[in-house]
């Protein structure tokens, strides 16, 4: 005998706020709707789920179908569930965080998304839905988490100077950071694998090239070793 619920079911979706860097600051991934409601307005990418589907697993399907985005580093943020936050029906949103190198990535607008672009973050357009609340809670967390995780890594080229990992963290936290203290600390961790390669084409005295090493943070994770800047 099929179970028939006493309540009425709101429907779930997801909305993903994609974050890259380069040469100018700190970008945010927006695509323009096609479709209503808020048809032409932009918005973070999302959609909803699929009863056959996690949230992880919907998450990225709707990345990869909206802006061609795959593999990409992603975590959850927060769940949304205002009354009135979409005018269609009762929806409620699991919202994640995504951190990307640009240079690894090609968006490309697809199914209910007419273009997908990257913003500034000083320089967004007005978000459909509660979009622009949500953006702001994953620019709190990014803030946040970048200083005792170092997820920080997954916005830097897999080869970077020590000046880039600086930069990174000074357009992030808004704020400028000591260089002398900042390059003691971050080599003094035992993080970080220094290259036999320096910057190429470049006008400056070239610079040389680390690499963060994941295995080694992990092994000094497990040893009570906590990550800080």
């Amino acid at each position: 005998m099929a179970y028939k619920y006493e309540f009425a079911r709101p429907a779930l979706t997801v909305d993903c706020v994609v974050f890259g860097l380069d040469d100018e600051g700190l970008k945010v991934l927006l695509i323009e709707r096609a479709l209503e409601p808020f048809r032409g307005r932009w918005a973070i990418p999302g959609g909803f789920v699929r009863v056959d589907e996690s949230l992880d697993d919907a998450a990225l399907r709707e990345l990869q179908e909206e802006t061609g985005l795959k593999k990409v580093f992603l975590e959850q943020l927060c769940t949304v569930g205002t009354l009135d936050r979409d005018p269609r029906e009762r929806v409620v949103t699991v919202a994640y965080y995504a951190l990307v190198r640009l240079s690894n990535h090609r968006v490309q607008a697809a199914t209910d998304a007419r273009e997908a672009l990257w913003f500034a973050m000083d320089d967004l357009p007005t978000l459909a839905f509660d979009h622009d609340q949500i953006l702001e809670s994953a620019y709190e967390r990014l803030q946040a988490k970048v200083r005792y995780q170092p997820i920080g890594f997954e916005l830097l080229p897999n080869k970077f100077t020590l000046r880039q990992l600086q930069s990174m963290y000074e357009i992030i936290l808004d704020r400028e950071l000591d260089k002398r203290n900042f390059r003691k600390k971050i080599l003094g961790m035992g993080v970080l694998t220094e290259l036999d390669e320096v910057e190429a084409d470049v006008a400056h005295r070239a610079a040389r090239l680390y690499r963060f090493n994941k295995a080694e943070y992990r092994r000094l994770t497990k040893q009570g070793f906590n990550f800080e800047i």
